[in-house]
């Protein structure tokens, strides 16, 4: 094992997809936190983990941990990253990263208080294909680029008890699947200067179904729909003057893409080849950040995530979508 010491705060399904991709990479797991003294000592034993804590707070408190994984449902990241933060650790906390841009600003004034890396999981970021696609654009491969498209789409469940579903618990499509599309329009276009959505609601006031049209600062205009309810392509396309990439489905995890020109030419075909899911590549560049001595990521830097929630507020304002407790 190499690196930074990880501990695991939750053990749901995120939190298990993550812990076996850390297994992937050979990274140093060494604790597991849960409410529940059976479920901590059950993940402990799944993945091999030392250290098996039946409380969030002695999480916190283990010396021999340096970072955690915030793998709760987002209603209650801001309270478990704040936590973890005041008690020295680096966090990686899991998308969305909080419920709204205030709670993401409460994140990150802690860390920067406290001097530690306060860092959103938005796993998609740090994938190799990503990395590529970066790269393309940069060297101007696709000329000028006027039209980003995504779509999440996935049919999950219409069941009213389900946490998708439950606007206590942050229910909706836009925070769970939405938050992918807006981030990779984030990154491709920046800052959208107009926002405007429109959305179908479920019965418990939740977003089912949820399309987007943005305009950049560039004059570019970035388009999504995201759906609980439906699956669809899960594909994305990057429309330039001089070439377009199209993304193969599912654009978010690790996959394919093409350049082509106007004219059909195939400049480039991407290939991935990875072990895991590919949440690992988030870890690793969490690890380097912190070996460098900073305290923020390049690829996705705190005051950025804050922003991307101020977004998500935008949308939800238009959709009328508001949580329990929000002013």
């Amino acid at each position: 094992m190499t690196g930074l010491r990880w501990g695991i705060l939750a053990t749901g399904g995120i939190a298990h997809a993550f812990a076996s991709d850390l297994r992937t990479a050979e990274r140093d797991l060494v604790a597991v936190g849960s409410r529940r003294e059976e479920a901590s000592r059950e993940f402990a034993a799944e993945f091999g983990i030392p250290h098996a804590h039946s409380s969030y707070e002695a999480l916190v408190a283990d010396p021999d941990v340096d970072i955690l994984y915030i793998a709760t449902p987002h209603p209650f990241h801001a309270e478990n990253a704040i936590l973890a933060l005041e008690h020295g650790k680096h966090v990686l906390v899991e998308k969305p990263f909080t419920l709204n841009a205030a709670e993401a600003a409460s994140i990150r004034d802690a860390a920067r208080a406290n001097g530690r890396l306060a860092m959103e999981a938005m796993w998609t970021r740090y994938l190799p294909h990503m990395i590529r696609i970066r790269e393309i654009i940069a060297a101007g491969t696709l000329g000028d680029i006027r039209a980003v498209f995504a779509d999440h789409t996935q049919k999950i469940t219409d069941d009213p008890e389900h946490r998708l579903n439950a606007l206590h618990l942050g229910g909706g499509a836009l925070l769970d699947l939405g938050i992918y599309p807006i981030s990779f329009f984030w990154d491709i276009l920046g800052e959208p200067v107009s926002v405007t959505a429109r959305a179908r609601l479920a019965d418990t006031g939740a977003d089912s179904d949820v399309a987007t049209i943005f305009t950049h600062a560039s004059g570019a205009l970035s388009t999504s729909v995201t759906s609980s309810r439906s699956a669809g392509p899960n594909t994305a396309h990057i429309i330039g003057t001089e070439a377009r990439i199209d993304i193969d489905r599912t654009w978010y995890a690790p996959t394919s893409f093409r350049v082509t020109a106007p004219d059909g030419t195939v400049i480039e075909d991407y290939v991935t080849d990875i072990s895991g899911r590919g949440m690992q590549f988030q870890a690793l560049a969490a690890e380097e950040i912190i070996a460098r001595g900073d305290t923020d990521s390049p690829l996705l830097g705190i005051d950025q995530t804050v922003a991307i929630m101020g977004t998500l507020d935008d949308v939800r304002a238009q959709i009328g979508v508001r949580y329990p407790g929000e002013k």
